[in-house]
């Protein structure tokens, strides 16, 4: 009887570890398919790319005209004043549904259609994303925004992100320019990434997408570079992309062009007052960005009376406006040649996106 029992024991025992084993090779497996899935599928830019644009324009831009410029990072139409992040502190992957998404995207339309501005820059545009449901949002601009030059350019691009739980699925992002003139050789310039392989695979690989506007009777231009550097780095990123950006800004400003430089850029400019947003324990900070990093004259535009961004770790709506944390992360760098007339945060309330936009007013000396 004895025997018996100890020879059942040893059964038992013999059939976990033989389910322990199909388990984990089955993980394994699973593991492995995945990185070779994300392997094949990996988005693998050039260093430098041409950008196609939608959309034809006959209106002409001249020394001495005036014109209207908006920045905008639109959080995917997925980042309302109702949605925090996990990136962030908060516990937020999938944040808006269908009828949260459409509420955000007709409340950022409305916006720019009420400020009409000559050039457009847009970051965290999605194409056919799972976090924004597949809608292609440049498609939806670009339908919005009859008598622009539209041009789009990927820097976040991954078949299946699958962290965290649940995951975060698809991902087709980048930024988005528009404009009132002609937008012609526009390029996709890449920057450098900070992160080493696997998880380079599927995360961003960001850029800066630079338009060259024709100036009548003159042989300079007008480059206008969109940008949206590092956020989740250990500053080192940061530094790297803000390097060749410099170099970018540098090589124009050589060459006698006008220059506009916007975007979200993570980083405040030095110059820049932030006593009114004092960092918070254990919330996202951004970076600082050293002007002296940039050699030349320019012009380092960040509007501190409204904040440009607010933190993720919880709900805006229903919150202690107080006692948030709030960033100025977005703005321009202008070529000493470009006399600022005005620049201005709009206060929107972090409604239908965790940023307000920036509207800067200029001319062309």
């Amino acid at each position: 009887m004895k025997k018996r029992e100890v020879k059942t024991k040893r059964s038992a025992a013999g059939r976990i570890f033989q389910v322990l084993g199909i388990v984990v090779l089955t993980v394994v497996i699973l593991a492995g398919l995945l990185f070779g899935f994300l392997a094949i599928t990996e988005y693998k830019p050039a260093d430098v790319e041409a950008v196609e644009t939608v959309g034809t324009q006959s209106k002409t831009l001249a020394a001495g005209d005036h014109l209207t410029v908006m920045t905008w990072n639109l959080g995917y139409g997925a980042l309302g004043d109702n949605a925090d992040f996990f990136m962030d502190g908060g516990s937020g992957v999938q944040t808006a549904d269908e009828a949260r998404l459409d509420a955000n995207l007709q409340g950022i339309m409305t916006e720019i259609w009420e400020e009409s501005p000559d050039l457009l820059l847009l970051q965290e545009v999605d194409r056919g994303s799972t976090r924004s449901l597949g809608v292609d949002e440049f498609d939806w601009l670009c339908q919005g925004m009859d008598g622009y030059v539209s041009a789009f350019a990927n820097n976040f691009k991954v078949a299946f992100l699958p962290y965290p739980l649940p995951p975060i699925g698809t991902v087709d992002s980048g930024v988005a320019t528009l404009s009132v003139y002609a937008q012609e050789n526009v390029q996709r310039v890449q920057l450098p990434i900070p992160f080493s392989w696997p998880v380079s695979m599927v995360n961003l690989k960001r850029c800066v997408m630079i338009s060259r506007i024709p100036v009548a009777q003159s042989e300079h231009e007008l480059v206008v570079m969109n940008l949206h550097l590092e956020a989740y780095d250990d500053g080192e990123g940061k530094a790297a992309q803000t390097a060749a950006l410099a170099k970018l800004l540098e090589e124009e400003a050589a060459k006698g062009n006008y220059v506009i430089a916007g975007g979200d850029f993570n980083q405040v400019f030095s110059s820049v007052n932030m006593a009114a947003y004092p960092a918070q324990e254990g919330k996202w900070q951004a970076g600082k960005l050293d002007e002296t990093q940039i050699s030349g004259d320019w012009q380092f535009m960040m509007d501190a009376d409204v904040p440009t961004c607010r933190s993720l770790d919880q709900p805006y709506a229903g919150a202690d406006k107080a006692g948030f944390q709030y960033y100025v992360i977005d703005g321009f760098i202008v070529s000493s040649n470009v006399n600022v007339e005005y620049l201005e945060t709009q206060d929107l309330g972090f409604v239908c996106t965790d940023h307000n936009p920036v509207l800067m007013r200029l001319s062309l000396q």
